[in-house]
Parts: C-alpha cells; sequence; structure tokens
C-alpha cells in the first residue's frame, strides 16, 4: 500500500500547527474558590497584597493567562484542577544569593500562593513581574507609592527557570545534532548521514547564501561556526515556543540582548583598522564633514546590536500575545460561530508563526554576517587620497 506524501505532509503540518493552539502549559493558577479565599485571608490580616488579588470575570482571567504565558517561570505546570486547585507539572530548583547560598524547590513557593522558608530567611514570587522578594514571614511585599515598584529586597536569581532549561535543551540538542553530523561526514567520506542529512542543507544554505555574500571569500570561514550557531540556537528556541510547554525564551528581552551583546563583541573585536578608520575619519569627505560624521557613526556602532536585540524579541513577543489572544477570544464569544473563526484564525496564525521563528532565525543571522561583512572589508588606499 503506497502513501502519497501530499496528504502525509499536511496531517504533519497540521499537528505541528495545532500545537500552540491545544496548548494547556501555565493555566491560571487559581479557581474562583481559591482566589476568594486568598482575598478573604488577605483582608482579613490587613496585607497589602489583598488589594492585588486575581480576578475572576473571564476577560481578565485571559489576561492574566497571557501575561504569565509570556513570562518567565520557576516550574513547568501541565494542566491544574479547578476544583481542587492542584497543579500537575514539575517544580524546577531555585538558587538565590543573599547572604548567602539558598538552594530549595520551586514547590515551596506553591505556585506564588505561599512564602518559601530557607535558612531563616523567608521569598515570595511577586505575582506583577515573576521575580522573587525577600520578605518577612507573612509574606508581605510593599510598593512604592509613585513607581508601585516593590520596595523589599530582591537576592540574586541564578535558579534554573523554564528558560534557563529551553536554553540548555537547545544546547544540547545542536551537540548531539552536529556531533552526529560531523561523525557521519568521517564515516561515509564527506556524506551526511541519518538526521544530520535533514540539517545539512541548512548549514550549506548559511555558508552560501548568508556568510559568503556578506563577509566575502577571503574571511567568511572564522565566522561560520558563530553565525551557524547563533542561527539554530534561534530557530530551535523559537521552535520551542510553539509547543504546549508555554515558553518564550526569545520572547524574553534580555535573551535578545544576550545574543546581540555577542554578535557587537564579536563585530568589534575582529574588526580591522579600515572599520575604525571608516568610523572616526572617514575617506572620502570633506574634513570638516568627518567631525560631524564620526559621533554619528559612532553611535552606529551600538544602534545596530539595538535592533537586533528588538526586531527579534518583538516579532516572537508580539506573536505570543495575538495567538494567545484570538485563542481567549473562544472563551468570550461562547458560541460555535464566533469559537470557530478563533480557531480556525488560530490554526492559520500558527502556520505563520512557524514561518516567522525561521525568518527572524535567518535576519537575525544575515544582520549578524552583514555587520561582520563590514568590519572586515578591505577598501582601497586610493581612498585616502580622495
Amino acid at each position: 500500500m503506497v502513501i502519497s506524501n501530499k496528504p502525509l505532509r499536511f496531517i504533519l503540518a497540521t499537528f505541528v500547527a495545532c500545537l500552540p493552539i491545544t496548548s494547556f502549559a501555565n493555566p491560571e493558577t487559581d479557581s474562583t474558590k481559591v482566589q476568594t479565599e486568598v482575598t478573604h485571608e488577605a483582608v482579613a490580616e490587613g496585607h497589602h497584597e489583598g488589594a492585588h488579588a486575581e480576578p475572576t470575570d473571564v476577560k481578565s482571567k485571559i489576561k492574566g493567562f497571557i501575561n504569565h504565558h509570556v513570562l518567565d517561570s520557576h516550574d513547568f505546570t501541565f494542566t491544574q484542577d479547578d476544583v481542587t486547585g492542584k497543579h500537575y507539572g514539575f517544580s524546577l530548583p531555585v538558587i538565590l544569593w543573599d547572604n548567602g547560598l539558598h538552594i530549595f524547590s520551586s514547590a515551596k513557593f506553591e505556585h506564588g500562593h505561599a512564602v518559601a522558608e530557607s535558612d531563616g530567611s523567608y521569598y515570595k514570587i511577586n505575582h506583577h513581574d515573576g521575580k522573587i522578594y525577600r520578605t518577612d514571614a507573612s509574606g508581605t511585599i510593599t510598593e512604592d507609592e509613585k513607581t508601585g515598584h516593590p520596595t523589599n529586597v530582591r537576592p540574586l536569581d541564578f535558579s534554573i527557570t523554564k528558560t534557563v532549561v529551553s536554553i540548555l535543551a537547545a544546547a544540547l540538542l545542536m551537540f548531539l545534532l552536529f556531533s552526529s553530523l560531523a561523525r557521519s561526514y568521517a564515516k561515509n567520506g564527506g556524506i551526511a548521514s541519518g538526521a544530520g542529512r535533514i540539517f545539512e542543507p541548512i548549514v550549506i544554505y548559511v555558508r552560501d547564501e548568508i556568510a559568503i555574500p556578506n563577509i566575502g571569500v577571503k574571511h567568511y570561514k572564522k565566522y561560520m561556526s558563530y553565525l551557524l550557531t547563533i542561527f539554530f540556537f534561534i530557530l530551535f528556541l523559537n521552535l520551542f515556543g510553539l509547543t504546549p510547554l508555554g515558553i518564550n525564551a526569545t520572547g524574553n528581552l534580555t535573551i535578545t540582548f544576550s545574543l546581540a551583546i555577542l554578535t557587537f563583541l564579536v563585530t568589534n573585536f575582529t574588526a580591522n583598522k579600515d572599520y575604525w578608520g571608516h568610523i572616526f575619519w572617514m575617506p572620502g569627505v570633506p574634513k570638516l564633514m568627518r567631525i560631524v560624521l564620526a559621533p554619528i557613526e559612532l553611535l552606529g556602532i551600538f544602534i545596530k546590536p539595538f535592533s537586533l536585540m528588538i526586531r527579534l524579541y518583538a516579532n516572537i513577543f508580539a506573536g505570543h500575545i495575538v495567538l494567545m489572544s484570538i485563542i481567549g477570544l473562544m472563551f468570550i464569544f461562547k458560541s460555535w460561530i464566533g469559537s470557530s473563526l478563533s480557531f480556525g484564525l488560530s490554526f492559520v496564525l500558527s502556520i505563520l508563526e512557524i514561518l516567522v521563528a525561521f525568518l527572524q532565525a535567518y535576519i537575525f543571522t544575515m544582520l549578524s554576517a552583514l555587520y561582520f561583512g563590514s568590519a572586515v572589508q578591505e577598501h582601497g588606499h586610493e581612498e585616502a587620497h580622495v
């Protein structure tokens, strides 16, 4: 019996696209019953947190769910029982430095509802920003009246969060895939085999269509390791964000900032003297204009990585917000027509998000290669005499 490839590909694409639609990671942490109890307890005890009890109406619940999805978390929650409030998932280790090292399981926080005690110190997760603050035994977090930011001491947090887990998983996956590809080359005389055959065309594409055209044949090899690493790292993190695990690594500004800083450092530490000469004393223009252009060109050195950071962050973050919002409309419409339309639109956007995952990895890698090319470009000496 022969099965056509086209239906098989359609079924596979449908399954992948439906993954974010069926996402059940990090569901809303409070049922109506639990919220009511928490609110009454906080009011009775006079805690400031009572004023920030989570709302129970559908729209506010959806908004809270979306905010919780895009933020990092100290645990993975797959599902929960709304009646008992029990969560099903697993906790991650919390590692704090606060007058000494504190290591304990995030299960002590009970998904943000309890105060964790470690060696006589008390800590609690702030619901607004997801950060851990030092508190008293009652878990009181005070806020500045003008800014609304917590005034409690915030310890240095080295915890293994969802984002850290996804980064380690992407790194391990890349190591296994490409070490396998390298072994297959050595074993089969330069011919890829196994899973490496899927990624070999992408590696060749990065080399022939991104590295060589933007950097040049002479210098591209010394940047290939970085370009391949950054491309597949961003790609895998983007794809992880479309799974039901609720991971939003590349929609985290600190992650995109770190990636942009790496490109910034590689660009400027490998640049030749012509690169710096064109920044501080641009040839071919009047001397007075050189003085004017020098600070502008110097500012451009920092604008380039900033644009890399914002572009990746904004596209991935906005994609998560839009997709989760449209899924939330199913619970607002409460009709088969509205829910069907929301489901269909979510399906289309899920397909689009897969494209965006590849596209953003390509754009970041391509722009990095472009910056590297400008840093090692060799200019003719005649420019200095123009």
